[in-house]
């Protein structure tokens, strides 16, 4: 074999190698490549799906709730699926998913989402309107006037004073001595007048 030959043989050689190698490093990525996690979080659940991880035994998740364990660490080969049920919560919560691979860290995950407040889909009463009440006018009077009835007139005391007397008194004889002096006076002072009349004339 010339040296010509020779040089050309290692050159091919070489270039077999090269491309060997290069198949090889992209047969081992392929897997890594093809990881896939897909996860959400709704108000009250948390959906995994994990796929192409390999059918190593190695990879891991764990699922944490505020730091408590929603899903304790489990180990999955290739695949996972898992619908987990958050607890009741009145505000809003962190959900931490961590994910290890079995080909290196660079293709694990270790993310987290927020968990909103499940809205009460009770629908809300709609209130009752009021009636108006109705005016005084139209109330009907219902009970029975309760003004007094109209008193009665006393009946006469039999206590009270008695009417004026209409009868003599006491003091009447005077009245008619003291009248009768007044006329007899008065007669006689009129026949002393006509007398001194006459014996004038």
């Amino acid at each position: 074999m010339t040296e010509i030959s020779r040089t050309r043989w290692r050159s091919g050689a070489l270039i077999a190698a090269a491309a060997v190698g290069a198949l090889g490093v992209g047969l081992a990525a392929a897997p890594a490549v093809a990881h896939t996690p897909t996860w959400s979080v709704t108000c009250d659940e948390v959906s995994l799906e994990l796929t192409n991880y390999g059918h190593n035994a190695r990879n891991t998740v764990t699922v944490t709730v505020d730091g408590k364990d929603l899903l304790p660490t489990e180990t999955f080969t290739n695949d996972f699926s898992r619908t987990l049920k958050l607890p009741e919560h009145d505000k809003e919560v962190s959900v931490r998913l961590v994910i290890t691979a079995s080909d290196g860290d660079q293709y694990g995950r270790d993310e987290t989402k927020t968990a909103p407040v499940c809205e009460d889909e009770s629908p809300t009463p709609t209130p009752t309107p009021t009636p108006p009440s109705p005016t005084p006018s139209d109330t009907p009077s219902e009970t029975p006037s309760t003004s007094a009835p109209a008193t009665p007139a006393p009946a006469p005391s039999t206590s009270s004073p008695g009417l004026a007397e209409t009868g003599s008194s006491s003091s009447t004889p005077l009245i008619a001595a003291a009248a009768a002096v007044v006329i007899a006076a008065g007669g006689g002072i009129t026949w002393a007048a006509r007398r001194r009349r006459g014996v004038q004339d």
